[in-house]
């Protein structure tokens, strides 16, 4: 479908009347890392499951490799341009990573569009107090950002899936990581994506919340923060910061995960934390009903 003018790949599950969750996905990452049976888990608890690929993966609109035709702020009006196309205008947003720092800039940009607010494996957006810093990467992936393996022959399908299988490895928490599941879901990737290369172009795009300063405490969208204890990119220091930014946020960290959109082993939490989170809330006197 088009939105905000570009062609994005869009798939939805679940009763079309029912309120919308908008899953928004990491930089690099096409919907697949938002699995079925997770999505059909969150439609089976009468919600409407809006996933895409972001502009360079999948099949939606791509550009060349190492040349990006749009902004972090152009990532943030495609996500709000599926809203009013699909979801009536207003939605549930739930992001991982770099989805959650568009999940953000768009609830202080556009707190009309957004229902409720599930930030995953993700961080404040913006700049910080110098007194106020958050725990850098673990040392391990820090040496991998500075000695980062060779890339692939991305003209070799197995190469490819080797090179997103290795790197999914390196942000997984112990224990969290299934190989031969990982291997079959970037197959998947793979296949459906026109050029794999071109998803590196979203790390020269500067952040996905532009120049404007975060007020976090302007953010009335009800909000849940899911953070693996064992994520190598963000510690967990940066979900609290998150709840603690967001009046009235609430934290669910999960044991042993690390910087992943969540693993089949938390489903059972995870789905039935969202579902809960999503629910309609009362209204005061006055005040129409959640859609």
């Amino acid at each position: 479908m088009h939105a905000n003018g570009v062609r994005l790949c869009v798939e939805t599950f679940g009763d079309p009347d029912a309120p919308a969750i908008l899953l928004i996905s990491g930089a690099g990452a096409s919907m697949d890392w938002w699995e079925v049976e997770f999505c059909q888990r969150l439609a089976s608890g009468g919600r409407r499951v809006i996933r895409y690929d972001h502009r360079d993966t999948g099949r939606s609109v791509g550009y060349p490799p190492g040349e990006p035709g749009y902004t972090g702020l152009d990532l943030i009006a495609d996500a709000v341009g599926l809203i009013d196309a699909l979801a009536g205008g207003r939605a549930h947003l739930v992001g991982v990573s770099m989805g959650g720092g568009i999940a953000q800039q768009l609830a202080i940009q556009h707190p009309d569009r957004v229902e409720t607010l599930t930030l995953i494996a993700t961080s404040p957006i913006g700049p910080r107090n110098p007194d106020d810093e958050l725990p850098p990467m673990a040392p391990r992936l820090a040496a991998r950002f500075a000695n980062p393996p060779p890339e692939p022959d991305w003209t070799d399908r197995d190469a490819v899936v080797d090179h997103l299988v290795d790197d999914e490895r390196a942000f997984a928490g112990p224990g969290c990581f299934d190989e031969q599941a990982v291997r079959a879901l970037a197959h998947r990737v793979v296949d459906r994506s026109i050029n794999p290369e071109s998803s590196k172009n979203h790390w020269l795009i500067a952040d996905a919340g532009g120049d404007v300063q975060p007020r976090h405490s302007h953010v009335t969208a009800p909000t849940l923060v899911i953070h693996g204890t064992e994520d190598p990119l963000f510690p967990p220091e940066h979900a609290a910061a998150l709840a603690r930014e967001i009046t009235g946020a609430e934290l669910l960290l999960l044991n042993g995960v690390g910087h992943q959109t969540p693993p089949p082993s938390t489903w059972d939490l995870v789905v039935p934390e969202i579902l809960r989170h999503t629910a309609p809330r009362p209204q005061p006197v006055g005040v129409p009903a959640q859609r």
